[in-house]
């Protein structure tokens, strides 16, 4: 099977988002731009780890322009797309890997999500360039605007999950929770 990219240079739409209850969730990254509708499916931490980097890097970024990089601090609240996933909602690969880049030039941050390979492959490298991968791949650019709000929705999607516990800040599960500073055990002092 030839290899796919679902390259969106300038979406009408990025977003995480889920289906399932907490628990039992399944994370997407989806973009639309004009008709064409694409999605992929990654682990709760992927997203975690995706966010936290597009903030920090745009941050940097911000830093080491000494502000010359109009870049938001912080998203326009206004923009912000709290609409769920657009249907249908057709995985065209689980990510494997994911990088994230800056192109200043055109002033986009640019996230690629490659397809998870066979078994062994994982530590494979990505190419320098994605239309060179031997597994699929899907390429956002986004701007530093868009950018940030993307990191917001997909940190409040992660925060949406279970609430944690009191005691010990683990996720409760639904059919019930074993605490390991709740259920009797007691030091001696």
């Amino acid at each position: 099977m030839a290899v796919q990219v679902f390259r969106f240079d300038s979406p009408d739409r990025f977003v995480v988002g889920t289906v399932g209850e907490p628990g039992d969730r399944t994370f997407f990254l989806q973009a639309r731009e004009d008709r064409r509708l694409a999605s992929v499916v990654l682990e709760k931490e992927q997203v975690s780890v995706l966010a936290e980097r597009v903030d920090a890097m745009l941050d940097e970024i911000v830093q080491r322009t000494e502000g010359q990089t109009e870049i938001p601090v912080v998203e326009d609240v206004s923009e912000e797309d709290l609409d769920p996933l657009e249907q249908p909602i057709v995985e065209e690969f689980r990510v494997g890997t994911l990088t994230l880049a800056w192109e200043g030039d055109t002033q986009r941050v640019v996230i690629t999500a490659y397809a998870a390979g066979e078994p062994g492959t994982e530590d494979e490298e990505p190419p320098d360039d994605p239309e060179e991968s031997t597994r699929d791949v899907f390429l956002v650019k986004l701007t530093a605007a868009e950018a940030r709000s993307f990191a917001r929705r997909a940190q409040a999607v992660v925060a949406a999950g279970r609430p944690p516990c009191p005691f010990c800040g683990l996720a409760l599960e639904a059919e019930g929770h074993i605490c390991p500073r709740a259920n009797g055990y007691r030091r001696q002092g």
